[in-house]
């Protein structure tokens, strides 16, 4: 096998030096991080929101937001804990298409991992530290876990890496919430497995090295919906979804039990504004049986300044991957969320 490379090995010790928290800012995020792992346990009833942009590819739009959703945090602290979606690494299906921050900081330059890491770390960096928030990030690529982990307070598996032993065993590591979603298939059995594996010691070859986990409890599951063979939405969100959810949750005897319902994906075919629609049927059902009530207890949100998407970077604040709710249909959306957690 031809590896063609163009790069030398990324320095770890250069990266991971750049923008380190420290003093208030450190024991917020320190704070903030034991707030949420409380609420994954079962210990906190408020909804986990972990809603942001489908992809931080602007860091001035960002921070707008990032801004105003602190504010807004401030505003419903006592129902809502809000994690802030800045997801700098993108899966693309056919290898098409913009890759996140992660991979190519500058949208109109050449890809640079190197630049990128420095931009993923500076931008997470300019969350915690201008707003006080904590921040979410998908983990794309496992072997980037240690250049970013000591700024991350909640780690999503995707759909497409779900069924990766390297992602299931390195979240086996992580000492941080991690989300497991359903892959794109809709299959729940999967999604319990990783979960599973991830909660579990494991023992492995990460970045050439042999290591082994203690197991990560925090471990939990998403659901995003799926497409049956013919490409067709399969929501699962739905009360019979959630239900077969928590019974798979039984059988498996897995810890603390907690279950987010991903509004956007294959849960609304990518109709965004469905995602207000999602979270009402959603907090319908928890307030219908008090024992989904205690299992099913957050979102994930796709919510950036602008409704809809847009091809290209032109429209500031807009999305250029999946479409999101726009900021005044998020503010309403979780000033509901709210009302309803009372």
């Amino acid at each position: 096998m031809v590896f063609i490379t163009k790069s030398n090995k990324i320095d770890e010790q250069e990266i991971t030096s750049l923008y380190r928290l420290e003093g208030p800012a450190l024991e917020r995020k320190e704070a903030r991080d034991r707030e949420l792992e409380a609420i994954i346990k079962g210990e906190d009833q408020r909804i986990l929101l972990v809603i942001g942009p489908c992809s931080s590819d602007n860091e001035e739009a960002v921070m707008d937001y990032a801004r105003r959703l602190a504010d807004l945090q401030e505003q419903v602290k006592d129902q809502i804990f809000i994690v802030m979606r800045v997801y700098t690494a993108k899966p693309r299906t056919n290898g098409d298409g913009y890759k996140g921050l992660m991979h190519q900081p500058d949208t109109h330059a050449a890809p640079s991992f190197v630049d990128g890491l420095k931009a993923v770390r500076h931008l997470h960096y300019r969350v915690i530290t201008g707003t006080g928030l904590t921040t979410a990030d998908e983990l794309l690529y496992p072997a980037s876990l240690p250049y970013v982990e000591d700024l991350i307070s909640y780690h999503a598996i995707g759909a497409r890496s779900v069924e990766d032993q390297e992602h299931r065993f390195v979240s086996s590591g992580i000492s941080a919430p991690t989300g497991m979603k359903n892959p794109t298939s809709g299959n729940l059995s999967v999604m319990f497995n990783a979960i599973y594996a991830a909660q579990h010691p494991q023992n492995f070859l990460f970045n050439a090295q042999a290591v082994e986990t203690s197991g990560n409890p925090l471990a939990h599951a998403i659901l995003r919906g799926g497409l049956d063979a013919s490409g067709k939405n399969i929501p699962n969100y739905h009360y019979e979804d959630l239900l077969a959810a928590a019974k798979r949750y039984s059988e498996m005897g897995l810890q603390h039990p907690f279950i987010l319902v991903d509004t956007n994906h294959d849960n609304s075919g990518k109709q965004f504004e469905e995602q207000v629609r999602i979270v009402r049927e959603t907090m319908m059902n928890r307030a219908w049986n008090k024992d989904l009530a205690t299992l099913v207890r957050g979102f994930m949100i796709e919510s950036y300044l602008e409704d809809g998407r847009q091809n290209e970077p032109v429209v500031y604040g807009q999305s250029i991957t999946d479409p999101c709710l726009g900021w005044e249909k998020t503010q309403a959306l979780v000033k509901e969320i709210a009302t309803m957690n009372k």
